[in-house]
């Protein structure tokens, strides 16, 4: 089923319900992978998944079809994961920048499938600004094009083009503390 199939029974409160089933039953996997590489944990992933979710069905009439369905979802998802790091941060110094120990953590987390260097990457990752961790998360684990994280996040092409990059070289700079 595409995103037009879908909204049309969105949009329609006979088959609404429906609708959503089949919106969830295709968008929640990626969405997960998506926020798991935002949010590092299973658990967290797991509850940001579920509120993204709910947010779709409560705001549902209000997509305006400026852009593609999934864009919207990812959007919300990704403010979602934001707002939870944003939470965290004002909690606990567990989401700062300056979190220590997270391949050690990962390796030891039964959800974590990776081996140590994916672990390191995933380190090196959280020591990224947001900004810069969001947009590296999306396009180099989710592929997403450049376009469509400008989209999703709001900002220029070219912004989104030059965090990337400047992400990169900063977990090259990271990776070379282990040669």
């Amino acid at each position: 089923m595409n995103e037009e199939e879908i909204l049309i029974l969105l949009r329609n409160p006979l088959t609404r319900r429906r609708g959503f089933d089949t919106m969830v039953r295709l968008y929640s996997e990626p969405l997960y992978w998506k926020i798991r590489h935002i949010v590092l944990t299973h658990e967290d992933a797991d509850d940001i998944l579920q509120n993204t979710f709910l947010k779709v069905w409560a705001n549902i009439d209000s997509f305006e079809n400026r852009s593609k369905l999934s864009t919207w979802i990812y959007r919300i998802a990704i403010n979602e994961s934001l707002d939870f790091l944003r939470r965290k941060r004002n909690e606990t110094r567990l989401y700062s920048t300056d979190m220590e120990h997270v391949s050690e953590r990962l390796t030891a987390d039964e959800w974590f499938d990776g081996d140590l260097t994916q672990a390191r990457l995933q380190e090196a990752i959280t020591k990224l600004p947001n900004a810069q961790r969001l947009i590296f998360t999306l396009r180099y684990f989710n592929e997403m094009k450049y376009k469509d994280i400008a989209e999703a996040l709001n900002r220029s092409e070219g912004a989104v083009k030059a965090s990337y990059h400047i992400a990169v070289q900063k977990i090259i700079s990271f990776f070379r503390q282990f040669d």
